[in-house]
């Protein structure tokens, strides 16, 4: 039986029971001086990944006509919201990222930038790129010191660490070539959120006081603007107590009203400005005014008669999961089976391989040439399979490449389908948890520190381990390479999936396991998210992997092939929709290792 044959049978023999127990109205949650390890301040905060024995009672939600999954619970409810009033998936996606602007604001955010891909109900597919842009002062050395050296914690802890923001602009492009509703309509939940406050669930408080002991209340302490907001009378806030807003409320209201020409060239960018300056930065109004969003045509690729349709660069997630894929499209994965020897033996040097490539060979194409073609060829391709060995682990140093900057796991990324069949992905970020952990003035909202995602010196790795080139080096206007990785998958030409993750240089592995655990291994659309997951990125040598993804067997076995691995708690929490094609009934699923987020549609 092949595996479209296999799908088949496993999503007909899903439709029996989701048909059976979907309710009559409307569905609700489902219960060389490279590092090896990700730093904990850049890891997201969540429940640690589920058992494979305990995938087996994972359900996702369903629903008929619409479904919404994020991060939040709130923000989901927001977007649901705007669906039932009548409003598209781009209307929903642009109130879902303003409301998790307020109700998330560690990775939520206005304050950044990021990716969006929509799949259009008349069949087009467009990808929209708001990342942030480098301060036109910016310079390739700048992170450095007067003997060449690297300056630890400049890049992420100073306000030369902040990129020219582009979410608003990219929020307002959106619903302005695709959305229905006004402006004033999608925001007016997130200025309500902002305004009357919202109530703390312990998910939301895990994040605010974070995973990493203390964290909150010592960094939002030295700045009296963010203390007055994000602690409580000095401490940390606990779940059920209410958290309000004021000042982000009053921003949201401008942009409400004046669009994103508050942003850009009104009061909030002159207070941005005012702060970079007193704080030693280099923003400017030139920079706000200037900024641009970008629409393109996302990066295509089959697999198993399926079609990807991903971020192009400055994102390298498309390009770096269709380069995957095609290495490992003639294996059977399906056969050998989810965290077998085999399955994990050329996930690992597919990933390694493509890896090397993504940090050699990407960049923003208003800079450099992204030579896609090239590497998503037969030819490359099949140089590429031709150099894994079936019984060893490839060392990295056998791999020609160079390495890329540090990226903040600290992303955000949702999910949205609409009745008409119109679908969105969105991942934006301020970078780490909180961004710079700043905020300009009385704004309300914290600032990115998103430079840090362009090499600071070539060959020196960054937080997250990757050895850095120069195809990502900084230029003023330019910006930074992502992993963000926003994907819808294609059945046809009809909709498949739309999945999006967190997590820096992991998104990458994140999104495309997501997509193999259902392609390949048979998984419903919840399983696929929680399963626990591996990631290799060509350096650091190790393999990072998930608890519970190998038996002690398939480890041992591994090892002696010349494998070393690192096990991370968890990361990236992936927020996904699957349309079974049989039933055309939606499965939403919220990564269980995002505690406080929620799959609801009607």
């Amino acid at each position: 039986m092949n595996v479209m044959h296999m799908r088949k049978a496993h999503l007909m023999w899903m439709a029996v029971a989701a048909v059976a127990a979907l309710p009559a109205a409307s569905s609700v949650a489902a219960t060389a001086g490279v590092r090896n390890v990700i730093p904990a301040r850049a890891l997201d905060s969540g429940a640690p990944p589920a058992t494979v024995t305990a995938l087996a009672h994972d359900r996702p939600v369903l629903a008929r006509h619409a479904m919404v999954v994020t991060s939040q619970h709130l923000a989901t409810e927001v977007g649901l919201q705007i669906l039932k009033e009548g409003g598209n998936a781009i209307d929903a996606a642009v109130a879902v990222g303003y409301a998790l602007a307020v109700v998330h604001p560690c990775c939520g955010n206005i304050g950044g930038g990021g990716f969006m891909t929509i799949h259009l109900a008349s069949g087009r597919n467009v990808f929209l790129d708001f990342r942030e842009k480098a301060p036109l002062k910016a310079t390739p050395t700048m992170y450095q010191n007067a003997a060449g050296n690297v300056v630890p914690g400049r890049s992420t802890k100073t306000w030369l660490s902040v990129g020219v923001p582009g979410t608003v602009m990219g929020l307002d492009a959106a619903l302005h070539k695709y959305g229905t509703m006004s402006r004033q309509q999608v925001m007016a939940p997130a200025i309500r959120l902002a305004r009357d406050g919202y109530v703390l669930d312990q998910g939301d408080v895990k994040i605010l006081d974070t995973h990493i002991t203390g964290y909150a209340k010592q960094e939002f302490a030295r700045h009296p603007n963010v203390a007055a907001i994000f602690l409580n009378h000095g401490k940390p806030y606990v779940a059920g107590q209410r958290l309000r807003q004021p000042q982000l409320a009053r921003t949201l209201e401008l942009i409400s009203r004046d669009g994103d020409r508050a942003f850009y060239r009104g009061p909030i960018a002159r207070a941005v400005v005012a702060a970079s300056r007193a704080h030693h930065g280099i923003l400017s109004m030139k920079d706000f005014r200037d900024y641009t969003v970008q629409w393109a045509d996302p990066v295509e690729c089959s697999y198993r008669g399926f079609t990807v349709v991903s971020a192009p660069p400055p994102s390298s997630g498309g390009v770096t999961i269709c380069e995957i894929l095609q290495i490992i499209e003639p294996y059977p994965l399906s056969k050998w089976g989810y965290g077998s020897v085999m399955s994990i033996h050329y996930l690992a040097e597919a990933e390694r391989r493509a890896f090397a490539d993504r940090n050699s060979y990407l960049g923003d194409p208003a800079f450099v040439h992204n030579p896609i073609s090239w590497l998503l060829s037969a030819r490359h391709v099949t140089k590429l399979r031709a150099s894994i060995r079936p019984d060893a682990a490839t060392p990295s140093a056998e791999i020609k490449g160079n390495l890329s900057a540090t990226e903040g796991t600290d992303t955000t990324s949702y999910s949205i389908v609409d009745r008409h069949g119109n679908a969105v992905a969105v991942t934006y970020t301020i970078n780490y948890l909180f961004g710079l952990g700043q905020i300009a003035g009385d704004t309300g909202f914290f600032l990115n520190n998103e430079m840090d995602d362009f090499t600071s010196k070539p060959g020196a790795p960054n937080s997250f381990g990757l050895v850095q080139g120069k195809v990502n080096a900084i230029e003023p206007g330019k910006r930074p390479l992502s992993s963000m990785t926003p994907t819808l998958v294609l059945r046809g030409k009809r909709l498949f999936m739309v999945t999006g993750a967190p997590g820096g240089s992991t998104i990458i592995s994140s999104v495309l396991e997501s997509i193999l655990n259902v392609v390949d291994f048979g998984m419903n659309m919840q399983q696929a998210v929680d399963a626990p997951r591996m990631h290799q990125q060509w350096y650091p040598e190790a393999v990072f992997v998930q608890p519970g993804l190998m038996r002690p067997s398939v480890k041992r076995r591994l090892m002696r092939m010349g494998y070393e691995f690192k096990q991370i708690k968890f990361w990236g929490a992936d927020e996904a929709i699957l349309v079974n094609p049989y039933t055309h009934l939606l499965e939403g699923a919220n990564d269980r290792r995002s505690p406080a987020g929620l799959a609801a549609g009607y």
